[in-house]
């Protein structure tokens, strides 16, 4: 997988820097950095991919991506045409992998974070408990300085150290390599089918897009994803699918259609490939738990 090597702006192999996005757009560029970085959604919705993952992401939403894990935000295009000044609000912390090493603290608690940092890896999105345990915290070291805000940041960390529920989001397996022009690629790639995968995307559009033949541009996007440009765009589809069938003013026919398929059939099988439910039984599910 290609991505861009970004800078941290602010940001030292000795420190911790904390951002505040509050902006209509949360989109970003597919890119990677050598820090570790923390992100909170406090508002908005849209869709991310870590790795080889694909998923949506909502309010309340906390997870760690560690070090050169590629990764890219986009918002939810009904949001961020909007005038909500709200939408895509996040509060992120940059740190780098041997921070506790750097302030010298005790063995247990270094290998506590060490592990955490290993898991990481793959990107960790975490439990509700630990979101509401840590929401205070983080919206605390916005403001702080000096001590203060290592303080907090240690509070933090202490949480997430001991959290036993959490999800991984990219496979182990996933590997990527640096490459310019294929990260560009990528980038327009990722970009083009997440602003328009509620319409038809053939084979030769997205071709196109990466300035490649069809035949070889699918032998790129497999060697880079591990899967097929195809199966991307279903698993992108069906996990908006899942999104859309939490709004049950919306039929299922309704969520087929506002998912990018044509074909009610094809919907169905697709849904229960991925999901292993149809999206009736989905939705059931979903009804029961809230």
């Amino acid at each position: 997988m290609k991505a861009n090597l970004i800078e941290v702006g602010g940001l030292n192999t000795q420190a911790i820097f904390v951002k505040k996005v509050n902006k209509s757009n949360f989109n970003s560029l597919f890119h990677f950095h050598e820090v570790c970085e923390l992100n909170y959604i406090v508002e908005g919705t849209g869709k991310s991919i870590v790795g080889d993952c694909i998923r949506n992401y909502s309010a309340g939403d906390l997870v760690l991506l560690g070090p050169n894990l590629p990764h890219i935000w986009y918002g939810d295009p009904l949001e961020c045409d909007s005038d909500d000044s709200l939408s895509g609000k996040a509060i992120v912390i940059y740190f780098p992998a041997n921070y506790m090493k750097v302030l010298g603290l005790e063995d247990l608690f270094i290998q506590k974070v060490e592990t955490l940092i290993e898991k990481s890896k793959a990107g960790v999105n975490f439990s509700l408990k630990t979101r509401q345990k840590t929401a205070a915290l983080l919206d605390k070291i916005l403001d702080a300085t000096g001590i203060t805000k290592i303080i907090l940041f240690l509070e933090i960390m202490n949480i997430l150290i001991d959290t036993k529920r959490y999800e991984q989001l990219s496979s182990s397996s996933f590997r990527f390599s640096l490459n310019k022009k294929d990260t560009e690629r990528m980038n327009n790639v990722y970009r083009y089918a997440l602003e328009n995968f509620r319409e038809p995307i053939d084979l030769a559009s997205i071709a196109k897009i990466a300035n490649m033949t069809p035949p070889a541009f699918c032998s790129f996007f497999k060697k880079r994803t591990g899967k097929s440009f195809t199966g991307f765009l279903n698993e992108l589809r069906i996990g908006h699918a899942c999104k859309l069938l939490g709004d049950l003013d919306l039929t299922i026919a309704d969520v087929c259609y506002s998912s990018g398929y044509r074909n009610f059939t094809h919907f169905n099988d697709f849904f229960k490939k991925i999901t292993a439910k149809t999206p009736s039984e989905y939705r059931k599910e979903f009804i029961s738990i809230e």
